[in-house]
């Protein structure tokens, strides 16, 4: 019996930045349901973002910008076949691309130490925008990892 379609919820804009990535993201860096600590936490870095771009350019576009270069195109998934598992490259659906950009990275800034979480975020966001970071290095390494068993491709399924 096939599941239930997923059904997506709208989002609530960001109060101060009417942004949809901005809601999305401050969801994802939430701790035990307390939003108001991951919206300070995300207005800070943005504001960090404010203070280090030239002034024509908005923190919102410099997030969108680090997060379309974060989102991986291919990923690789495991496939049992034959008592063998074979890593399988697969196209990435785009809310999937989104979940797995702001998840590496929100952790990518976690794991950096010594600092408040706003200046970790906004540092590692920045880094983004330049093809640079662990959260674009976790991009690569994805998309290597695929590249290399791309011979399981006829795997799919």
């Amino acid at each position: 019996m096939r599941r239930k379609k997923k059904e997506n919820r709208d989002l609530m804009l960001d109060p101060l930045y009417d942004s949809r990535l901005v809601a999305k993201l401050t969801n994802h860096l939430m701790f035990s349901g307390k939003k108001s600590t991951a919206q300070r936490v995300m207005w800070g870095a943005l504001e960090e973002i404010k203070k280090a771009v030239k002034k024509d350019e908005t923190p919102v576009a410099v997030l969108e910008q680090a997060m379309k270069n974060i989102t991986p195109i291919v990923e690789i998934r495991p496939r049992r076949i034959g008592g063998a598992t074979y890593q399988v490259p697969r196209e990435v659906q785009p809310d999937r691309g989104f979940s797995l950009a702001a998840r590496w990275l929100i952790s990518a800034a976690r794991a950096k130490k010594g600092k408040p979480m706003a200046k970790k975020l906004a540092e590692e966001i920045l880094l983004a925008t330049k093809n640079e970071g662990a959260a674009i290095k976790k991009k690569l390494d994805t998309h290597r990892m695929a590249e290399a068993n791309r011979a399981f491709a006829h795997f799919a399924w």
